[in-house]
């Protein structure tokens, strides 16, 4: 496919009829192990790149240190990639269409920017968030290449505002002014109950994002609610760093290598590169 088909295709697969499922990776093996399962795209995700690059997450590291990572992803694959590039690493518009077009020359055909505001406990003002939206936009039709642009809003998983009820309104009103200035998709992450995932599917007029964590509702559920697409974030890279450390852990305090035997052996890992 060339890289304008990616961008469709993507952007099909967040209509149904399964939710598009994302497990985000986080370099080129994780990202074929993925597509070899099967999977229709991949995500990238900013938090597991950063940290497998030295940073903390949250634009610690630069942008274009960051578009490198992605484009490792995206020449590893051949199906979609979306790249996460957090808050676009600036807060201007400028910012936003440079990003924009790094992830297309990257190989992405996607990208997340979130309006967070690292740091601060507030939401970027609504007015700049769509004018970056729509800057992004003009970008990638300049590159012919339909960018799907997943945007994100951070009231819930900040926690910002008086309650739940006001997140649930500014969520709202963000995701739709989000969709008008020209995003594909809203992302809430935050959110796990079932009503107000019910709530946010009738009143955004685009396809929901949702983020999994352990109490998320199943995949079925989901459905279900009309969600069209659910992101693991850095829940993946969390997992495998969390077996790392059990087993390192493990050993430490002398415990066998039976573990070993649970491995991706090297020929299978080989295997995942052995073709161009």
């Amino acid at each position: 496919m060339t890289q304008a088909q990616k961008a469709e295709r993507l952007r099909a697969l967040h209509r149904g009829p399964e939710p598009l499922l994302l497990i985000n990776a986080w370099d080129a093996v994780s990202a074929r192990i993925v597509e070899q399962l099967g999977y229709p795209a991949v995500a990238s995700t900013s938090a597991g790149v950063a940290w497998t690059q030295g940073f903390a997450d949250g634009q610690h590291i630069s942008r274009e240190h960051m578009l490198q990572c992605v484009k490792t992803i995206a020449h590893a694959v051949s199906v979609p990639v979306s790249a996460d590039l957090e808050a676009a690493y600036g807060e201007t518009v400028e910012d936003a269409s440079s990003t924009a077009r790094g992830a297309i020359e990257a190989g992405a055909v996607g990208l997340n920017i979130e309006d967070g505001q690292e740091g601060h406990g507030a939401l970027v003002p609504l007015e700049r968030a769509t004018a970056r939206i729509a800057a992004m936009r003009r970008a990638a039709a300049q590159l012919g290449v339909e960018l799907v642009i997943n945007a994100r809003t951070d009231g819930f998983l900040a926690g910002i505002g008086s309650d739940d009820a006001w997140r649930l309104e500014e969520s709202v009103r963000r995701g739709n002014a989000f969709l008008a200035a020209g995003a594909d998709s809203v992302f809430v992450p935050g959110v796990e109950d079932e009503a107000t995932i019910a709530a946010l599917v009738a009143r955004i007029n685009g396809p929901l994002n949702v983020l999994a964590t352990s109490r998320t509702p199943p995949l079925s559920r989901l459905k279900a609610l009309g969600v069209a697409r659910v992101s693991l974030g850095s829940g993946a890279t969390g997992y495998v760093l969390a077996k790392f450390r059990e087993a390192a852990e493990h050993l430490r305090q002398g415990s066998g290598f039976a573990f070993m035997a649970e491995r991706i052996s090297h020929a299978d890992t080989n295997a995942l590169f052995s073709q161009p």
